[in-house]
């Protein structure tokens, strides 16, 4: 019998969510692809394309003005329990805040649980700042995140934007297997959520792209990227930001979020977008000389490293940003499961001692 140990080649669910074909690095989303999808849809849209198929009555006006006041209502609640929440990772604050607004039945529904993350990750990058009920969620978080009076660049806007809607789906990765897992025992949504988090907190999924600037500060001037890289190689080291496990071509997201980087650098020097680039190239150029057996591409934690970084973001909140826009998803994943599903339960082959 042939072991998946991993679940490869096993389909788990049938979804109308998202289509990755890593064959041809192509990414759908709710029928959209990706590069269409970032251009045409803001936070809001986003959510409402994922979650319409199971809550029809929500469009993207709705899900905006829910969001607002109910993201003021989870940072009420959650104000109390700021020196807590600010001393914990990204993740674990955002765990933290879903426990603490449990017993809140008017953050119960699906915009609930988002504002909750929302409010919960502004509170855990020190802002003091209370939400703007009427403001547009994204663009107030991020006046939230970075201590402004007043409303944050639209350049930086935009540009968090698209890096949130290019994550929202990516087909049943190991968060949103585990999303889907939770919800098919007909457990809340609330459960679902706080476990995707615990399986994007492991390094092999959403913890990252954080190492991505730490690779980058450790190699230093692209002259010397092909000596480290060919060290790091040698001892068996992972190299950041390269490869996947589903794409055998480039990541879409990576060229995306480059195309987004590119548009920023309009509106603000970044000389670091240039040399990253160029130590991309040294990367790949040896990757392909040191693993000529496999396709190892640039993926979408490279270029979200820079991204985050060029709007404000301290790496080690990194994956908490990730976890805002992929929990579009998960939330979409858990309403398909519970609509379209059964209980999750694969077999196992037993492999140990028989005694007696």
């Amino acid at each position: 019998m042939q072991a998946f140990n991993g679940l490869e080649d096993v389909v788990a669910a049938h979804t109308c969510l998202s289509h990755v074909d890593g064959a041809r690095g192509e990414l759908i989303i709710a029928g959209w692809p990706l590069e269409q999808l970032v251009q045409h849809f803001d936070y809001s849209a986003t959510a409402a394309l994922l979650w319409q198929p199971f809550l029809p009555e929500l469009d993207a006006a709705k899900i905006s003005f829910g969001l607002g006041q109910s993201r003021l209502q989870a940072w009420q609640a959650l104000k109390p329990f700021a020196s807590k929440i600010r001393s914990l990772s990204a993740l674990d604050a955002l765990r933290l805040g879903l426990d603490l607004t449990a017993d809140l039945p008017e953050l119960e529904d699906q915009v609930g649980v988002i504002a909750t993350l929302l409010s919960a990750f502004a509170l855990n990058q020190g802002s003091d700042s209370a939400p703007d009920p009427h403001a547009e969620p994204i663009a107030d978080l991020l006046r939230q995140c970075q201590g402004l009076t007043t409303a944050a660049d639209p350049a930086f806007v935009k540009g968090l934007t698209r890096y949130l809607v290019s994550v929202s789906d990516h087909g049943l990765n190991a968060s949103t297997f585990t999303a889907r897992v939770i919800a098919s025992t007909a457990s809340d949504l609330r459960s679902s959520l706080a476990g995707a988090l615990g399986a994007l907190k492991g390094s092999l999924h959403g913890g990252a792209p954080g190492p991505v600037l730490d690779m980058l500060d450790a190699i230093g001037t692209a002259e010397h990227a092909k000596s480290w890289i060919q060290a790091e190689l040698s001892a068996g080291q992972r190299i950041m930001g390269f490869g996947h496990r589903i794409y055998r071509v480039r990541d879409p997201r990576a060229d995306v979020l480059k195309a987004t980087l590119e548009q920023l650098s309009c509106n603000q020097d970044l000389p670091q977008l240039q040399h990253a680039a160029a130590i991309e190239q040294v990367i790949l150029a040896s990757l392909r000389e040191h693993k000529p057996d496999r396709v190892l591409e640039t993926n979408v934690e490279f270029y979200t490293a820079l991204l985050l970084d060029a709007l404000g973001f301290d790496r080690s909140s990194f994956t908490g940003v990730f976890a805002l826009g992929r929990a579009l998803g998960w939330v979409a994943h858990a309403h398909e499961q519970q609509a379209t599903g059964r209980l999750i339960r694969p077999q196992s082959v037993y492999v140990g001692p028989k005694k007696g």
